[in-house]
Formats: structure tokens, sequence, C-alpha cells
């Protein structure tokens, strides 16, 4: 009987670890939820929404960093982005419309295991 004792013993420590090991995961992707708008809050859809990040190299020349994300947003005006690490990224957000361009620009800080979410007024 005691080698069972000590079988099942360890087969429930096993188990526990394993389950604790998967349980402590957490979440990591950030997630940008964007909504863009004009001055009076009307959701704009079809804005071609960028966002980049502004880096600034040893010799202080500023450029736009590698990573960036674009897309147009939808019929509420919404877009989303997801990132797998956090960062401040710019905003720039354009719009054609009667022969006029809108435009918006904004900053967003996206934070581990969130989404963040900024409405854009595009003027």
């Amino acid at each position: 009987m005691p080698k069972y004792t000590a079988f099942i013993i360890s087969g429930a420590l096993l188990f526990s670890l394993a389950f604790i090991s998967i349980s402590c995961e957490k979440e990591t992707k950030c997630i940008a939820s964007i909504k863009c708008t004009d001055s009076t809050g009307v959701a704009l859809a079809n804005a071609d929404v960028l966002l980049f990040a502004l880096v600034k190299n040893s010799a202080g020349v500023t450029y736009t960093a590698d990573i960036t994300a674009n897309g147009l947003s939808d019929a509420n005006g919404d877009i989303s982005f997801t990132f797998e690490l956090p960062a401040i990224y710019d905003i720039k957000a354009t719009l054609e419309s009667n022969s006029q361009t809108l435009i918006g620009n904004g900053i967003i800080k996206l934070e581990e295991g969130k989404t963040i979410q900024k409405t854009i007024k595009l003027k």
C-alpha cells in the first residue's frame, strides 16, 4: 500500500503543478481600438488610420520606426490593431471627403493585456 500512496501523491503533485502553470499564463497582447469621428462626433467610415512610432537616433535625427500598422475604419468608424508588446504610437487618420481632406492626429499608449480605446476627431 505505501508504494501506491507515494505514486498517487506524486501524480497529484504533477497535476497541480501543470494546473498552476497553465493558470498563471497572463494575456500579453496589446490592442489599440481606434474610433474615427468628425468634429460633431459622427462616425467616419473608410478613414485611413496609421499607427507609427517616431524614433530619434544618436545623431538626433527623427525617423519613423519599422513597426507600423494601418487600415481603414469600418462603417462604425472603428478599427483595431493587435501588438505583441506595449508601446506608444502616434496616430494619423485621413479621409478624402467631398474634394477635401479631413485629418486627425493623436497618441495611444498600449498596455500589456489590455484594450486601449482612443477617439480621433478628423477636421
